[in-house]
């Protein structure tokens, strides 16, 4: 009965790492460029039940026949094992913004912070006081050859390939840079850091920009919403607080048994 205990204490607290996820997607269902987390468990190691005081194999002349076979498995618990983003493409929206931009398949715009440059999925950016192209929250937008400066009051054109254009009336358009996209060899291990932005980490890699059929293309006056679809996750959750109350139950189960078997039994 003690085993019980463990293992369904086990799988509430594998349900309450499942709703931090689910709690978190909700919260951000509305984030420009957000992806998704979910959970991951993994089981302890079953245990195999043999029949009970068979021990031992017999044999006949044609061979031999196992006294106590398996009937079945035991498990023994779960166990929290990592959070992980995935990456799956946002649906795109109409902004008609000159400076919102979407990626349209893999790769990340790369932003520089006091911390150091961080990557980021949220296209929606703004020009500084200072000329420069940066996220709302101020942090500039990196181009393959540096910061992006612009003209506030000559036209900008961003084409698909990320080359932005300025040109002032009855002048030729001249190109002021190309936004830096970039990917890392395994995207999943990379690190959230709030405000959509995310860190390289030893397992992700480093970023490699992207070049020419490599690079996502880039569309002017959208944003990549989410990949959290609410109905699916609310349903999640219906789910994750049944199995919650299913090891709940087992729990109060266990520890009336417990009560009988000590408080009860020991007066025979």
């Amino acid at each position: 009965m003690i085993r019980g205990l463990y293992t369904s204490a086990s799988g509430m607290r594998a349900q309450e790492h499942r709703l931090d996820a689910l709690s978190n997607n909700l919260a951000n269902v509305d984030l420009n460029g957000y992806k998704r987390d979910t959970s991951v468990q993994k089981a302890f190691p079953e245990l195999l039940i043999h029949r009970f005081e068979d021990n031992g194999m017999y044999r006949f002349p044609l061979g031999s026949v196992d006294t106590a076979p398996v009937v079945g498995k035991l498990g023994t618990g779960v166990e929290y094992n990592e959070s992980f983003t995935v990456f799956e493409q946002g649906s795109l929206k109409v902004t008609e913004n000159t400076f919102d931009m979407a990626l349209d398949s893999e790769g990340f715009f790369e932003v520089e912070t006091p911390r150091g440059l961080r990557y980021t999925r949220n296209g929606s950016f703004w020009l500084g006081k200072e000329g420069i192209l940066e996220t709302k929250e101020g942090l500039p937008v990196m181009g393959d050859e540096g910061l992006i400066r612009l003209n506030p009051d000559h036209t900008t054109v961003v084409d698909k390939l990320g080359r932005v254009w300025q040109n002032a009336d009855g002048e030729d358009a001249q190109l002021m840079g190309t936004i830096k996209v970039v990917n890392f060899p395994r995207d999943r291990f990379l690190q959230k850091q709030g405000g959509s932005l995310w860190q390289a980490t030893e397992h992700s890699g480093d970023a490699q920009s992207l070049q020419g059929t490599q690079r996502p293309s880039i569309h002017q006056g959208f944003l990549e919403g989410s990949n959290v679809n609410p109905i699916t996750e609310m349903v999640n959750m219906i789910q994750v607080n049944r199995a919650y109350e299913a090891n709940q139950k087992a729990v109060s189960a266990h520890d009336s048994m417990l009560n009988r078997l000590i408080n009860q039994a020991g007066k025979y």
